[in-house]
């Protein structure tokens, strides 16, 4: 499903402060439903990025890629380090996570691209995999194994310590020149960069480059016979998308200063896969949408344990709390993930495009309503004129 509307900058611009409100009052608007705290706050937004870097590949091209979550982690890695090296300042953490899981996306890019279809799919797992056991045995002196990376009072902090910041008995907390990267603070971080990356998604999303990737992803063969050369462009828009999960890589590890093996399993990869389906691939603000329901169910319902319930069932007679407990529990706490298999069954059964597709429908539901009313009203006045008219 993709967007070949044609839309004004104006309406660009609109829909950006739109956005922008929208994810600024998060901490308002999502108190009713719970999630209204800042770590499942900046999930959204480091997991929107995720969603919306690999919907560039996968919604654009239609090249399916299990291994994004290898830059996720290398941009985890590479923003640790920068903590213990450099400075526990955000911003050479972002950078250097996001470069270099670009450059890490170009090495894989060049090999996986020369293939296409499930064969470019299966590389793109094969490196992941690779990626993930090289993180958790072989390159232990740079990963620290299975313990994963962490911070420790002995760091060097090179810069920190040329600005005269020492550390204190306790650990130090990646900021932004003072600002914590921790609570409320840390999500509008986090919601500052999304929003920035956001709006270069779009402005791909609109340019002449976004529209021959989606050539590509309608025909590449056909473009390949009238003169064009696709690798490059396959490849600018496998790199992009690296440089986004790293991006995201490297803020997980703002939140939370660790950097672990277990992010670059498949798993990770399949997730934002799963991701980008339940949005809308290739739509624009589907990937967020999303992230946003999947990190909710993951961290709302996987929180419901047989107190919660019956806590919540309490209101009926005991002989039926305790089963009705029992079978909706099967659904929350330990088995969300067989809600979410089958909401994600609902959604690829009767909306193939993913919930912008279901959106669609019902605004254009909604429209064809509203013009059908004035039509029959006009129908009715002119069947009165003639019934009028036949008396005369």
């Amino acid at each position: 499903m993709t967007n070949t509307k044609i839309v004004s900058p104006k309406q660009d611009l609109i829909f950006m402060a739109i956005l922008s409100v929208v994810v600024l009052t998060m901490p308002i608007w999502l108190q009713p439903f719970g999630a209204a705290y800042p770590d499942l706050m900046q999930k959204f937004m480091i997991f929107g990025i995720f969603a919306i870097g690999y919907n560039i590949l996968f919604g654009l091209t239609g090249y399916l890629s299990f291994g994004h979550a290898a830059f996720l982690g290398v941009g985890s890695y590479t923003a640790v380090w920068s903590f213990k090296l450099l400075s526990m300042n955000v911003i050479p953490a972002l950078i250097f996570g996001t470069i270099l899981s670009g450059l890490f996306a170009l090495a894989i890019g060049f090999v996986s691209l020369r293939r296409s279809g499930i064969y470019f799919s299966i590389l793109t797992l094969a490196f992941a995999q690779m990626s993930y056991n090289l993180a958790y045995s072989v390159l232990t002196p740079i990963t620290n194994g299975e313990t994963g990376l962490q911070l420790t009072q002995g760091d060097a902090r090179v810069l920190d310590r040329m600005a005269g910041i020492e550390a204190d008995a306790s650990l130090p907390t990646p900021n932004l020149f003072g600002i914590e990267g921790i609570g409320y603070s840390g999500f509008y971080i986090c919601a500052a960069l999304m929003l920035i990356s956001f709006f270069i998604y779009l402005r791909i999303f609109r340019s002449p480059f976004g529209l021959k990737l989606r050539a590509i992803k309608s025909n590449q063969n056909r473009m390949g016979y009238t003169g064009y050369n696709t690798r490059p462009y396959l490849m600018t828009a496998f790199v992009i998308s690296g440089m986004y999960a790293g991006l995201a890589g490297s803020l997980l590890a703002v939140t939370d200063p660790l950097a672990g093996a277990e992010r670059m399993q498949w798993t990770a990869s399949g997730e934002v896969v799963l991701i980008t389906i339940l949005g809308g691939v290739g739509t624009l603000i589907g990937p967020l949408l999303g992230a946003g329901i999947i990190k909710y169910f993951e961290n709302i319902f996987s929180a419901f344990n047989e107190t919660v319930l019956l806590n919540a069932f309490s209101f009926l007679p005991d002989w039926l709390a305790h089963p009705v407990a029992a079978v909706v529990g099967l659904f929350v706490g330990e088995g969300w993930h067989l809600t979410l298999g089958l909401v994600f069954m609902l959604i690829v059964i009767f909306l193939p495009g993913g919930i912008m597709e279901g959106i669609s429908r019902l605004a254009r539901l909604i429209t064809n309503r509203n013009k059908a009313e004035p039509k029959s009203g006009a129908h009715e006045n002119k069947e009165k004129e003639q019934a009028s008219a036949g008396e005369v």
